[in-house]
């Protein structure tokens, strides 16, 4: 199952750092979740983008989890030469990700 069958995603951005929270549509599915998208799987997934850490955060009592990546946006939105500076496209690419 992709993620985005059970679950939406925001993203954001400060300097060279890509945040992205992926939020269950039901609460029923945020075990899943928690369980099957962990930081080594976040960081393979984005292998070619993030070049830091991930760090993963939990917020149980909403139904999500937050991913805050280093070294994500080529050097940060000033420096970057992607064409998605900020990284917002990231949030749907994550959902893509396979469970």
């Amino acid at each position: 199952m992709k993620l985005w069958e059970i679950a939406h995603s925001r993203t954001g951005d400060k300097g060279n750092i890509s945040n992205i929270s992926l939020i269950a549509y039901d609460m029923k599915d945020f075990e899943l979740i928690r369980e099957k998208v962990t930081t080594d799987k976040v960081k393979d997934f984005f292998k070619d983008i993030v070049k830091g850490e991930v760090v993963r955060y939990e917020l149980p009592n909403v139904g999500a989890l937050n991913f805050v990546m280093y070294d994500a946006l080529g050097g940060g939105v000033t420096r970057s030469l992607s064409l998605d500076k900020h990284g917002k496209s990231l949030s749907s690419y994550i959902l893509e990700m396979e469970i």
